[in-house]
């Protein structure tokens, strides 16, 4: 009798872990159904499903600048933090839960090619994680316009300042291209790229870059779909755009909005390319 009241006592007891198992693993198997999107393309909370906050301008631009020199993540990386870091830290989940480090690869304007300034791409990256293209891309012409015709750096960390103290003298690129927007800096104060000074240049416009940015962003959260513009389309491409841009001209081969002026100004420099340069 003993052992027939050992064995059931097991059995139950065996019962009941295995019930515990099955219950947990049940609602495991629920959460994981649950936070699966049921069809391809299909997203968990919808397409642009997340709700942004409104953050303080000055406050993110300091965390940016910070960002960008942590781990050698830089401008992209420090924009990005600086907006949807900065609403997990204050905000949480589902804020909180984004691999920041993602954006690592706009360093350079991706990956050192010099193309778009990555302070501008994970500024538009943070934008595009709330709105769709209808409604994000005046507010990506904002800020890209804006940063065509800003002297810049403007931001100082003072003592806080992780490369160069002191003030850094700015200047307008007249393009949102890493590659124009470095050079032409360079060029103008003789200042290598490869310097500290260059990256202390690079890591004040990311705190400009994303202060733009989330003033951008507040005005869209208060305006909703009555956003308005903030800069005119630039002249260049108004001009150009007469040819280039209008459908059923014999020239309609155009496709961009960035200001046409640093790569087809006529000047020699632009046109001649490598014949007779400097050796």
């Amino acid at each position: 009798m003993e052992l027939d009241r050992r064995t059931l006592l097991c059995g139950l007891g065996g019962l009941a872990v295995g019930g515990g198992l099955f219950v947990l693993s049940g609602r495991e198997g629920l959460a994981a159904e649950a936070a699966a999107p049921g069809k391809r393309f299909e997203q968990v909370g919808g397409d642009f499903g997340w709700q942004p906050k409104k953050l303080d301008p000055a406050e993110c631009a300091k965390v940016a600048y910070e960002a960008y020199w942590y781990k050698g993540y830089a401008c992209g990386y420090g924009v990005f933090y600086g907006i949807v870091g900065m609403m997990g830290e204050k905000f949480g989940t589902p804020y909180n839960q984004f691999p920041f480090t993602m954006f690592e690869f706009l360093k350079g304007g991706i990956s050192d090619w010099g193309t778009i300034c990555g302070a501008l791409g994970g500024a538009a990256a943070a934008f595009a994680l709330f709105y769709g293209r209808k409604e994000r891309n005046t507010m990506v012409s904002d800020l890209f316009r804006w940063y065509e015709q800003t002297k810049l750096p403007i931001y100082n960390p003072g003592d806080m300042a992780q490369g160069v103290k002191g003030d850094i003298p700015g200047n307008v690129s007249g393009a949102v291209l890493c590659h124009i927007s470095v050079s032409k800096w360079c060029y103008a104060n003789k200042v290598e790229a490869t310097s500290k000074k260059r990256s202390e240049r690079c890591g004040r416009l990311t705190a400009d870059v994303c202060s733009k940015a989330v003033e951008i962003l507040n005005a869209k959260i208060d305006a909703g779909k009555d956003y308005k513009p903030m800069f005119a389309k630039q002249e260049s491409v108004k001009q150009c755009g007469e040819c280039h841009q209008t459908k059923g001209e014999e020239t309609n081969w155009g496709k961009g909005i960035l200001n046409c002026t640093p790569c087809h100004d006529g000047r020699q420099a632009l046109t001649d390319k490598f014949k007779n340069h400097p050796q």
